[in-house]
């Protein structure tokens, strides 16, 4: 009996609301938590945590900022991107003239400007949406693209030596060290899953839900489409911007435009779609795959003693990659998220089959 629930007895509304209510569910991530928190600081390598955690971790956030508005409020972005691009700038700009400012705070201003910027570019849906939208959006991205490589300004304020990332000091705690930059990057993460989470179940979410669902429905009981769909924008855009401030400040260490490409786009959505539209379980899933995934098949041909020079190496990392994407969308359209709810349900069951 590995997922019994008999016996677990609801007695008040916050108990069956609770984020977790079942207690093999609480004993479980409690368990996660506690090896994420206490034994990889200490015991991962270094090439573990700068190669492979830290941007897990930081893409994770980016995920769930991008499935708050495209899985829950049904607004397709392909400008993801873009706006960890301006959190990322804002924050280098705002640390450059601010030294003595607080690291986090400074993360939260360059995630205030992202939203400032996904408002601006979330503005056409109120007009349009599907394919059209993803267009608009992808202007976006053209746009943050070439302002900040093409104008002289940018460009050359990227390239001096000013904006190299400056020391990681947090109340005065250093976070140089890569474990401290993990501990870093997964606090941040926790928080913003924990807030996504409560976010989606309270009133706002709901309200995206339905104008995802159908929004004509939606604006005839009540809902604004002008609120909820600037709303997702805004709060999306800042998780994302907050992300992008750590990518340069903790992952690359320097402000670099060409780091936020189209290319970063199309995998923060692959990380969406992959994990599982409207599940911010799915976010972890997603981000861990396209992390992990192509390091692994990097490494393959090398383990099995064929002879492969870099290129082939890659082109078949890429193709391979590719294939692995369309065979989950086949098997399981709705994500990993999907396939492990299916495997919970599957242990609540067993070892009946009914």
């Amino acid at each position: 009996m590995i997922y019994r629930e008999a016996g677990q007895f609801r007695t008040s509304y916050a108990a069956d609301q609770a984020v977790f209510p079942v207690l093999q569910d609480r004993i479980f991530v409690w368990a996660i938590a506690a090896v994420a928190f206490l034994v990889l600081p200490f015991l991962a390598s270094e090439y573990l945590l700068r190669a492979i955690l830290v941007p897990f971790l930081i893409l994770a956030i980016a995920a769930i900022g991008l499935n708050l508005l495209v899985g829950y409020c049904g607004q397709i972005s392909l400008g993801s991107a873009a706006f960890m691009a301006v959190g990322a700038y804002a924050a280098y700009d705002i640390t450059v003239h601010l030294p003595a400012l607080n690291l986090l705070v400074v993360f939260a201003l360059g995630g205030l400007c992202a939203a400032g910027a996904g408002v601006l570019f979330g503005l056409p849906s109120l007009r349009i949406k599907g394919y059209y939208l993803a267009v608009a959006t992808l202007a976006a991205q053209f746009f943050f693209d070439w302002m900040f490589i093409r104008i002289p300004w940018f460009t050359d304020y990227a390239s001096s030596g000013s904006v190299s990332a400056p020391p990681l000091l947090i109340f005065g705690l250093s976070f140089e060290s890569p474990a401290g930059r993990y501990l870093l990057c997964l606090g941040l993460l926790t928080v913003t899953a924990l807030m996504a989470k409560n976010l989606v179940r309270g009133r706002m979410g709901r309200m995206w839900m339905a104008m995802r669902d159908m929004d004509i429905a939606a604006e005839i009981i009540g809902i604004r489409p002008l609120h909820a769909k600037l709303s997702a924008f805004a709060i999306s855009s800042f998780v994302i911007g907050v992300s992008g401030a750590l990518w340069a400040f903790v992952h690359l260490g320097s402000w670099e435009p060409l780091a936020f490409s189209i290319d970063r786009s199309f995998a923060l959505l692959f990380m969406v779609v992959i994990g599982g539209l409207g599940s911010i379980l799915g976010c972890f899933f997603g981000a861990a795959f396209i992390t992990t995934v192509p390091i692994f098949l990097n490494q393959v041909p090398a383990a099995l003693g064929i002879p492969l020079s870099t290129a082939m190496v890659s082109h078949l990392e890429f193709m391979t990659f590719g294939a692995l994407i369309v065979f989950f969308l086949v098997v399981e359209p709705n994500g990993l998220a999907r396939l492990w709810a299916v495997g919970r349900e599957k242990l609540r069951l067993w070892p009946f089959p009914h």
